[in-house]
């Protein structure tokens, strides 16, 4: 979990513009997750995977619609290379078969991952609309750790029987 960018000298603009690009990095890893797992049929790996994809590009959207409401079409200086890795779910997280359980698993942790990184940049931040911004992201994600944690609670116990595949068939991944 890293970006390039000194967050001491960050404008509110610009921390705006790096939680959008922290949302988009997770959704454009969960959309990857998506289409290599498939989907097997109800509420299986892939189909978590959509959907936290979709929940990433709709907070990214919300972000993009408060920069655009505060700042206009001012030109963004930062891009995906400034960062990696800060909510985005482990590049090798998934397999072939996994469970919905384990899927429920992957998100958890790149939502505490979130967490932390708007948590240990605070201390670091001077700027009061930013500190205040960075506050209000850490504690979305506290919400959305919850918000996992309460729907893996009330998964069948059949989430957790990883999928059977033909090795034949099966795509790698």
């Amino acid at each position: 979990m890293s970006t390039r960018i000194d967050l001491s000298k960050l404008s509110l603009m610009d921390a705006l513009d790096l939680a959008k690009l922290i949302e988009m990095e997770a959704c454009h890893r969960y959309q990857m997750f998506a289409s290599q797992l498939g989907r097997t049929g109800g509420y299986d790996a892939g189909a978590f995977f959509a959907s936290m994809a979709e929940n990433e590009a709709k907070h990214g959207q919300e972000l993009e619609a408060r920069r655009k409401a505060l700042f206009g079409d001012a030109p963004v200086r930062l891009t995906l290379d400034d960062l990696y890795d800060v909510e985005a779910p482990e590049m090798g997280a998934p397999h072939r078969g996994m469970s919905t359980l384990q899927a429920f698993e992957v998100g958890l942790a790149a939502e505490k991952k979130a967490y932390d990184f708007y948590d240990m940049a605070l201390p670091g931040i001077t700027d009061t609309e930013v500190r205040e911004l960075f506050t209000e992201l850490r504690d979305e994600e506290a919400e959305h750790v919850e918000m996992l944690r309460e729907a893996r609670a009330k998964l069948p116990s059949s989430a957790s029987v990883e999928a059977e595949f033909d090795l034949d068939e099966t795509p790698y991944l």
